[in-house]
């Protein structure tokens, strides 16, 4: 149990009371709260069956047409809606009597009471046919129901209301005639009914529906407020202190998910009131709610309001458990990752473990010294568990002392209390994880693709693939995650989340037009709001202003995979997981040649292997190199790049990789890394071919041979072969004339006939 269920109940802690309701608007101040059903937090949207203004409930419909909608057989919606059947109850008429002129509500037969006893006292078999001779009976001026949507005339002089709605009004309690209304119209809405709990406890309740909804950060349907109401009722509590939240977890056993989520959100924003926000409140305890904590680094994969908690408690040493909780605050203080500090604790925890286990005599920090650790180290050898935790019990502890020691956290730590590279066994390599060409045939197969339900599920695929990202990285991107470099080539800039960096990666023209289609689905849906992500959470997102969880997007993916049916080698259905995509990206580049070091870029790895360095060492001679000449394309424009700017690593990524695998006999190939070229053997006329002041001899034979070429196929009469050269021959020209060679070296056959019938074939 955690320190917040030992403490007492608080609910009477003077203040509270005023707190809450100096706090709770007046709109939330009510007995009933009337839903409006475009509320992007509480809302939940109306029946769209023409007429109905009822609340959606099930597949968008209202409670009643979904039980027409089942009863049918579940037909698809839009056919349901062609035909959903009569007006609902409380939206049309009653039945009045069938006796021409009378508005009395009807008692059987089709007639009213009055008509009813008539009519079996006359012995005749048929009801219509004597309906249509029988006269009113009754007042001359009967009342009228007083509710003022029905037409319908009261019973008798005493009565307010016609038969039906009297019924119901009795049925409900005979309520004063302005709550009897209010019911009456509130009918197959959605609300939420404040009524007949403890006076603190309601205001506890309105305030954390206010909280909720003002935070707009995740939705709270009517149905999970209203089931809250009910527990709390059932209870017999009269605040939501009077029970700790395990407490109130054992009573919701039967509820998961956001009904429990709303439940313990609502004790903790009146706990809020009492302790406070932020370190002072959560450092003092030993179970730390790091979703109370502003300005942490959640883990990307998680929801923003994910129920993130740090654990102290399983630190059985109390002096161990206070230089962990010292040492966790700094290092979250840091903007580590909350994934990170997680880890380290839980490596320190296994520590607290061996220490209860098998070194009770420990009792202090003087006492950890090289000995007891080499004692540690063996008995994790022998603890069931994978590689990683073992890895995370050792260098947590080790950073833990390091940070001791740097900081003067406690003198008493023993200098021979350290941890050497040696102490972590050694992995046994890891084999590649990328996938097979005939797997990818399948996933990239364009009627694959169109299989996806969602754009956003077929774009973060798209993205994996050709980019190489991390999954979490990719569904986390900005909205704004387009950037140019100063030849208009596009880039995808991301955060590396691992890394805690921003990255860009090169991308091909169809990709780009790919994440501007999904900005604009984003400024259609969310037209007046500002736009965090690129890809919005799905479900329970008010605002779009909270991304896609790698959790969400992985269901999707199998649900995808499913629908494609994806085959191994072995005609199996093919497991495979987002993180495999950029093993085979990476793989794909080393398949064509492409240095470490650019794949390292691409990557945005932040070390290699020994290889990959002298891969660096090479390809920074011949960068070098590159970025001191004069760059010109097949226009004569100038083309630079600043290796200092922002683009610089990923840019210079992009070209390399074209001179490793597509370098020419007179220039280089600036095509994006993942683009096919629409220009097979016509590099001299392709946008994308650069070429430099190193291969003016190859670009002067070749104008020269160009000009061979036009003259032999305009005396054959070759028009379309001549035309075709001539393009070269002009950018030839222009490539020349911009790297100021013409002023400086003739040009061979620039005015002579070429000579040389070899050059001419």
């Amino acid at each position: 149990m955690s320190a917040s269920s030992a403490m007492p109940s608080r609910a009477s802690r003077p203040g509270l009371l005023e707190q809450l309701m100096g706090r709770v608007r007046a709109e939330f101040r009510t007995d009933v709260y009337l839903i409006d059903p475009d509320d992007p937090v509480l809302g939940r949207g109306t029946c769209p069956v023409p007429g109905c203004d009822r609340a959606s409930a099930e597949n968008g419909l209202c409670s009643a047409h979904g039980r027409r909608w089942r009863e049918r057989g579940r037909p698809e919606i839009a056919a349901f809606l062609t035909d959903p059947g009569p007006a609902l109850n409380g939206r049309r008429d009653l039945g009045s009597c069938a006796v021409a002129g009378c508005r009395y509500g009807c008692s059987g037969y089709g007639l009213c009471k009055r008509h009813r006893t008539s009519f079996e006292r006359s012995g005749e078999p048929d009801p219509k046919d004597w309906a249509a001779r029988a006269a009113v009976l009754g007042p001359a001026d009967p009342a009228q129901c007083q509710l003022p949507f029905c037409t319908l005339w009261t019973e008798h002089a005493k009565s307010a209301y016609c038969k039906s709605h009297t019924t119901r009004w009795v049925q409900l309690g005979r309520p004063q005639a302005e709550d009897y209304l209010a019911h009456c119209l509130r009918r197959g809405k959605a609300y939420l009914d404040f009524r007949n709990l403890p006076a603190q406890l309601r205001i506890e309740l309105q305030y954390a529906v206010q909280c909720r909804r003002d935070q707009a950060t995740i939705t709270a349907p009517p149905p999970v407020v209203a089931w809250t109401i009910k527990l709390a009722k059932t209870a017999e509590v009269t605040s939501l202190l009077d029970l700790s939240p395990e407490q109130w977890q054992e009573l919701s056993a039967g509820k998961h998910g956001m009904y429990q989520h709303f439940l313990l959100d609502a004790r903790e924003a009146v706990e809020a009131l009492i302790d406070g926000d932020g370190w002072e409140a959560e450092y003092v305890r030993d179970v730390w709610r790091l979703y109370r904590l502003p300005g942490l680094t959640l883990n990307a994969g998680k929801a923003a309001n994910a129920r993130v908690r740090l654990r102290f408690d399983r630190i059985a040493q109390p002096w161990l458990r206070a230089l962990v909780k010292r040492w966790a605050r700094w290092r979250l203080s840091t903007g580590l990752s909350v994934a990170t500090v997680l880890g380290d604790v839980m490596g320190l925890t296994r520590l607290s473990t061996f220490l209860s286990e098998a070194a009770p005599e420990v009792n202090a920090l003087a006492s950890v010294d090289r000995a007891m650790l080499e004692r540690y180290l063996a008995w994790l050898a022998a603890a069931p568990i994978g590689h990683g935790a073992r890895d995370d019990a050792i260098t947590a502890p080790g950073t833990f002392f390091q940070a001791i020691r740097q900081h003067g956290w406690d003198a008493s730590l023993p200098s021979t209390a350290v941890f050497f590279p040696g102490d972590i066994p050694a992995r046994q390599p890891r084999l590649s994880r990328h996938l097979a060409e005939h797997v990818m045939t399948q996933v990239e197969h364009p009627a694959n693709l169109d299989r996806w339900t969602t754009p956003e599920g077929r774009l973060i695929t798209i993205i994996l693939i050709r980019c190489g990202l991390r999954a979490s990285d990719a569904c986390t991107l900005a909205f704004d995650c387009l950037i140019h470099d100063g030849q208009g080539a596009a880039y995808l800039r991301y955060t590396n989340h691992k890394m805690r960096r921003e990255a860009a990666v090169p991308i091909d023209d169809e990709l780009e037009a790919d994440i501007r289609a999904q900005q604009s689905r984003i400024v259609a849906r969310w037209p007046d709001q500002d736009h965090p992500c690129l890809f919005p959470a799905l479900r329970h997102n008010p605002g779009g202003r909270h991304p896609m969880t790698y959790y969400s997007y992985r269901g999707m993916l199998n649900d995808w995979l499913r629908s494609c049916d994806v085959r191994d080698e072995h005609g199996q259905p093919a497991r495979l997981t987002p993180h495999q995509w950029r093993h085979t990206f990476a793989t794909r580049l080393i398949n064509k040649d492409v240095p470490q070091e650019v794949i390292r870029v691409l990557l945005d790895h932040e070390s290699s292997e020994m290889t990959a360095h002298y891969a660096r060492l090479t390809d920074q001679t011949v960068r070098r190199r590159w970025e001191e000449a004069t760059r010109v394309n097949i226009r004569g424009e100038n083309v630079s790049i600043d290796p200092d700017g922002p683009l610089g690593q990923a840019q210079w990524a992009k070209t390399r990789y074209g001179m490793a695998t597509q370098t020419l006999p007179n220039g280089y190939c600036g095509l994006p890394v993942q683009k096919a070229c629409p220009h097979a053997n016509a590099c001299l006329t392709c946008p994308a071919f650069l070429t430099g002041p190193e291969f003016l001899p190859e670009l002067r034979e070749h104008r020269h041979r160009t000009l061979t070429l036009i003259d032999k196929a305009e005396t054959d009469g070759h028009s379309r072969v001549a035309a075709m050269n001539k393009d070269v021959l002009t950018n030839l020209d222009r490539m020349i004339a911009g790297m100021g060679a013409e002023r400086q070296t003739p040009v061979v056959g620039d005015d002579d006939h070429p000579t040389g019938a070899a050059d001419a074939c």
